[in-house]
């Protein structure tokens, strides 16, 4: 039995590696967390499956009905000290970042999984979850964000990029580093994040039912502006464009975005270079938005947040300097 005394959290599984198995079905909820009964040591545990998928296959609508589901719930349970999110690791920087943006509440949201099946050998999803749980109900995780938890690094949801496809350290922030670590004694925090994060953001997505679509366009060497111009009459609500280093371009994806800049699509400018930041405001010749040290997929998910509030591009552009 449980213990009362402990404090109560609640973890939502998605799916994704952690709770799958070579040749078998994917591990329901409430038997992923089974299978770690040393959770208990520290807190009160609740289960919801929230879904059972690869987050290959999450949608924007996931991570709607996802932020929804949490504001709720702490909302209506004041006792409840945080949330774990078990998610597959292809998408879970997206996710997370998310809810970063969305999660309306001071108390911990921790997202972890793991990089290898349930069933292989040395599976790294048990030691993960119990990370997880002891990093959420750690006085110090209040206040910081959204935060994924795996390989025993504590790590911001704006800063962490999925790095390796098979190896357990595959989570990390090239640019600032990790904001804490998980050691078998103690959880460590050695910094805050400083951009705004949840309670402090000003995207409430209570009454949405549709996000705005999104969809980015990536430059390359030779790039023919027939086929930006191709892309940008598809019907899209915003258009993220991944750059060379700096926020560079070619001249075939200058021509094609100067060509369908009447059609008044907010575009955003980032890099595919992972460390650094676009500095200033380079002039492309038509409207954009500068994404600054953001990457493409995140730069997606603040300009589909950005188009609730509003489509002036200096506006938009105020919100990606404060996020």
């Amino acid at each position: 039995m449980q213990e009362a005394t402990k404090p109560k959290v609640l973890i939502l599984t998605t799916g994704g590696t952690i709770a799958s198995r070579t040749n078998a079905p994917m591990i329901d909820g409430p038997a992923l967390v089974q299978a770690v009964p040393r959770l208990l040591n520290y807190a009160q545990v609740e289960v919801e499956e929230f879904s059972r998928i690869g987050s290959s296959q999450m949608m924007p609508g996931h991570w709607l009905r996802l932020a929804k589901r949490i504001n709720d719930l702490f909302q209506k349970d004041k006792e409840l000290t945080g949330i774990i999110i078990t998610h597959g690791t292809d998408t879970m920087e997206e996710t997370a970042f998310f809810l970063n943006l969305t999660v309306k509440s001071k108390k911990p949201v921790v997202m972890t999984g793991s990089m290898r099946s349930a069933n292989e050998t040395s599976a790294d999803g048990p030691a993960n979850l119990l990370n997880a749980v002891r990093v959420v109900v750690n006085k110090e995780a209040i206040g910081k964000g959204v935060l994924i938890v795996l390989n025993e690094d504590i790590s911001a949801a704006r800063d962490v990029w999925k790095t390796d496809n098979r190896r357990v350290h595959t989570f990390q922030s090239p640019s600032f580093g990790h904001l804490g670590v998980v050691d078998p004694d103690t959880v460590l925090f050695c910094r805050s994040p400083v951009r705004l994060h949840t309670f402090q953001c000003i995207f409430d997505v209570a009454n949405v039912d549709r996000l705005p679509n999104v969809e980015i366009l990536t430059d390359f060497t030779g790039i023919d502006s027939s086929l930006v111009i191709t892309f940008g009459n598809r019907k899209s609500d915003g258009l993220v464009v991944r750059t060379f280093a700096g926020g560079r371009m070619s001249a075939g994806m200058r021509a094609g975005l100067a060509a369908i800049a009447e059609k008044n699509i907010p575009t955003v400018i980032t890099s595919r270079v992972p460390n650094g930041r676009i500095i200033g405001h380079p002039d492309y010749g038509f409207p954009a938005v500068v994404a600054h040290d953001l990457p493409d997929n995140k730069a997606r998910i603040l300009l589909i947040l950005a188009l609730i509030q509003t489509q002036d591009l200096e506006k938009i552009q105020r919100i990606f300097k404060a996020y």
